[in-house]
């Protein structure tokens, strides 16, 4: 065994993921497999669960797949029950379901937020309501880690309610840290930047952040990401492996921000041949040289 397996702790050990079939999330399942997790996962992608289901079982991993939506209450609570059938413990969980659109505000309808209200924020109430008793009855603690984003860290015009929806999820993990800190529960958020999958592009209608990928550009992503590079799906998964490991058993409330430097930058861009400002160059603007 070595170092890293004797610390994490995580062999044996039982990870529910919500949207852990596609993107991210198929990342944050195959590495927690990879250490050893037997992982459930509840997805609405009937594909995605049988393209993971196959991978999963021609590596031999023990876990349970499950075609539902998150945002159901009965197929959620489903979910947990098949868990407690199957392996009759929890040590993990990852909540990865989101979405959004862009509207201006002003555009969109109580509908419209409500519908974004229950993919990234509702169902993460009843997750971490349905996992907590279940930790506190092993006795041995438990990780719950809630991706969120950056934009619940700064202001995202367009995205006025989602932003507000990932920054309640920020919040509300600090505070119930708080409360099952004595159960020696941990609960703690990764925030990413831009991570390109293929539900980002689909959201933004195969526009990434903007109208000619300008984030898909190396030019373009050095300007925005400190480090020059877009996230991968990997760097998200190696922060959940760490908060669901041992090796992070004295953190709890806070977040991982693997997003290259933009949280640290906080507006400031490197503009080619003008270094960094806060501001586009004046020249940019007038279309000068």
């Amino acid at each position: 065994m070595g170092w890293f397996e004797e610390r994490g702790g995580l062999d044996g050990t039982v990870a529910v993921i919500t949207g852990g079939a596609g993107g991210l999330g198929q990342a944050i399942v195959t590495d927690l497999a990879a250490n050893g997790v037997r992982t459930a996962v509840l997805d609405i992608d009937g594909e995605a669960i049988e393209q993971l289901r196959a991978r999963l079982a021609e590596d031999g991993h023990d876990a349970l797949l499950i075609q539902g939506d998150v945002r159901d209450p009965d197929t959620l609570s489903g979910l947990f029950t098949a868990v407690d059938e199957r392996w009759g413990r929890l040590d993990t969980l990852v909540n990865v379901v989101g979405g959004t659109f862009r509207a201006s505000f002003t555009d969109t309808s109580p509908n419209a937020w409500n519908a974004l209200l229950r993919i990234n924020l509702l169902h993460v109430f009843q997750a971490c309501s349905l996992a907590v008793p279940r930790m506190r009855a092993g006795g041995r603690g438990g990780s719950i880690v809630n991706i969120t984003t950056i934009e619940a860290h700064r202001a995202a015009p367009g995205y006025a309610v989602y932003s507000a929806a990932k920054a309640a999820v920020e919040q509300f993990s600090r505070t119930l840290a708080v409360e099952v800190a004595p159960d020696n529960i941990r609960i703690n958020n990764v925030a990413p930047d831009f991570v390109p999958t293929p539900n980002m592009d689909k959201m933004a209608g195969g526009n990434g952040h903007s109208g000619d990928r300008a984030m898909y550009d190396p030019e373009g992503v050095a300007v925005a990401i400190p480090m020059a590079r877009p996230g991968q799906v990997t760097d998200i998964s190696n922060c959940v492996v760490f908060l669901a490991s041992r090796l992070s058993t004295y953190l709890t409330g806070t977040t991982l921000h693997p997003d290259g430097g933009t949280y640290a930058s906080a507006g400031w861009f490197n503009w080619p041949g003008d270094g960094w400002a806060n501001h586009a160059p004046l020249h940019l603007i007038r279309g000068e040289r």
